[in-house]
């Protein structure tokens, strides 16, 4: 399951992104200006869910999984899973009200991607890959008040390394996303992002060597790195409650459209097997506190 890697890494770091900015906006004028909330000082967000994505990636055959979401802020300190990893944003100025905020800090991830339930039973010949461990870091910076007191554009970068040895590779995830409330219980955010990655792992995922031509029948190949893909997608909260700043119970979806390009779109598992069009949905409910 190598998207739910990615895409739950965009939900899970989104699906209360919005509602903090929203809730705390000191500055608004005093007939805007919300109450206390939930989010003024420390918080949690957890939830559960359900998402469907590509056996691997370049599959055209999808799997349904279990989602979970953790996002929350102590301190200042903001930390939230990163799909199948977590990710901790050490500038401490989440809850500062500033118009400009700032996010770097350490990340780590695991990446399953075809090391098991793979669909297809030609690339299932190509053999498993083991689960490579990604340890990097990620970068940005938010701009708030772009076309009303509540909304935002962020932009980050993600870079890792496997450290595990299992693809030996480098992957940099640049995203810029616009985020705003459309009333005091319903937010949503629409993200842009692009994955560009080096030879080990283009080599690990998309290349077939004669051994594996033989194995499987498909042609042999020889990916290059360079740009993997680019997406785009579309999340949306709702509080169940009506207001967002009190907590509590809420539910929300995500839809996320990505295209493989260059190598990942010509290999055999792409192009023959599977398909350069790869879709990602989940949903599920969350509670704050």
């Amino acid at each position: 399951m190598s998207v739910f890697k990615r895409y739950v890494a965009v939900l899970s770091a989104s699906v209360v992104l919005c509602v903090p900015a929203f809730a705390q906006d000191s500055e608004a004028p005093a007939a805007e200006r919300p109450n206390r909330s939930v989010f003024s000082g420390d918080w949690v967000t957890v939830g559960l869910g359900a998402g469907l994505s590509p056996s691997y990636d370049g599959s055209d055959q999808y799997d349904l999984f279990p989602a979970p979401l953790v996002q929350g802020s102590v301190k200042g300190i903001d930390f939230g899973a990163r799909g199948p990893g977590l990710y901790v944003d050490l500038v401490a100025d989440g809850n500062s009200g500033k118009d400009v905020k700032f996010l770097a800090g350490p990340l780590l991830r695991f990446r399953m991607d075809r090391n098991d339930d793979i669909k297809d039973p030609m690339v299932r010949l190509l053999g498993k890959e083991d689960v490579a461990i990604e340890v990097g870091a990620t970068a940005g910076v938010s701009f708030s008040k772009i076309l009303h007191h509540f909304d935002s554009v962020s932009m980050s970068t993600d870079i890792q390394w496997d450290v595990a040895g299992a693809h030996k590779g480098r992957i940099i995830s640049p995203s810029v996303s616009y985020a705003t409330p459309l009333s005091m219980a319903i937010f949503t955010m629409l993200s842009l992002s692009a994955t560009h990655v080096d030879g080990d792992y283009a080599d690990t995922y998309f290349s077939i060597d004669q051994a594996g031509s033989i194995a499987s029948g498909l042609p042999v190949f020889d990916a290059k790195g360079g740009w993997k893909s680019y997406g785009a997608g579309l999340l949306g909260a709702v509080d169940l409650s009506g207001d967002a700043r009190d907590g509590g119970w809420g539910v929300y979806g995500f839809i996320n459209y990505s295209r493989l390009t260059n190598d990942a779109a010509r290999s055999p598992v792409t192009s023959l097997r599977g398909d350069a069009s790869q879709w990602f949905m989940a949903g599920g409910v969350s509670y704050t506190f």
